[in-house]
């Protein structure tokens, strides 16, 4: 997996997957897996943009689920061959939501896959309806597990404040935490 760190790549074309992907969850397993799909069946590139710190850590200084480098090994394993780094600091906030849809035209994403609430640019102005405006986007609706709760990185914190390592495992698609 090629790896870039605050540079978008000029693609000929791909498949595009953006979020924080922390914890690198069953519910972002499922993304992770509808994008290597998508890729093969139109037979382009996969790409993955992420942040580092995730912004809850940045804004609420959140448990961090996954390190950098286990998050890029967690994506690598799903056979992803783009992953953009973003760092999240005080520089990105300022970047307007049509500097970010400039940096993903560079990708030339035919499809670009995104959760229901995702939200992008300074005072997260961009929303799906703009970028659906310039992109064909698919929203992933939440995961959730048996009992119907909502598989997310902030439960899994939850359940780790809770002392329920078994379960965040679980959710984190894990046989364990170590």
């Amino acid at each position: 997996m090629k790896i870039s760190y605050g540079e978008f790549p000029i693609l000929a074309e791909c498949v595009l997957a953006i979020g924080a992907f922390d914890g690198v969850h069953i519910g972002h397993q499922n993304v992770l897996e509808k994008l290597k799909y998508q890729g093969n069946k139109l037979g382009i590139e996969t790409v993955v943009c992420t942040f580092d710190p995730p912004p809850r850590h940045y804004f609420q200084n959140a448990l961090i689920l996954t390190q950098l480098g286990d998050k890029l090994d967690r994506i690598h394993s799903f056979g992803i061959n783009h992953c953009i780094v973003e760092q999240f600091n005080m520089i990105y906030l300022q970047k307007s939501a049509d500097a970010f849809i400039k940096d993903i035209k560079q990708l030339n994403p035919k499809l670009i896959i995104v959760g229901e609430d995702f939200r992008f640019g300074r005072n997260r102005l961009g929303d799906i309806p703009l970028l659906r405006s310039h992109f064909f986007v698919e929203t992933i609706y939440p995961v959730c597990c048996k009992e119907g709760k909502v598989i997310s990185s902030t439960r899994i914190r939850k359940l780790l404040s809770k002392g329920d390592r078994k379960l965040a495992a679980a959710f984190l698609g894990l046989d364990k935490l170590v």
